[in-house]
């Protein structure tokens, strides 16, 4: 893997995972991430879920050491933002499941 498939992305991922990996971490803990998001594999934990961990995993590591899972991993996590944030509920923003969902995805749209 070439610093330019890592420099593609960055500035997309740094954008898009607006929460730190301490705050993803305490959002995975709480009832409302673990109730939103499809579970498809039977374990129970949503796919959206396992994403967060993942997201944590990839911000705990140095630019330099990401490799080409990591990556494609950060392209589908900018993806899913962009098109999720375009769905967004007319209202009661802060405590919806749309929300949460973004959330487990590493992205908090009411972070400023």
């Amino acid at each position: 893997m070439t610093n330019a498939n890592v420099d593609e992305i960055w500035d997309d991922w740094k954008a898009a995972v607006n929460m730190t990996a301490s705050e993803i971490d305490e959002w995975l803990d709480t009832d409302e991430s673990r109730e939103v998001g499809q579970k498809d594999d039977g374990s129970g934990e949503s796919v959206g879920h396992k994403s967060g961990r993942r997201i944590v995993d990839i911000l705990n590591t140095k630019k330099a050491d990401l490799n080409e899972s990591d990556v494609a991993w950060m392209h589908k996590v900018v993806g899913y933002v962009k098109r999720h944030s375009a769905q967004g509920p007319a209202s009661d923003v802060e405590h919806s499941r749309w929300r949460y969902s973004l959330m487990n995805w590493g992205n908090d749209p009411l972070k400023k």
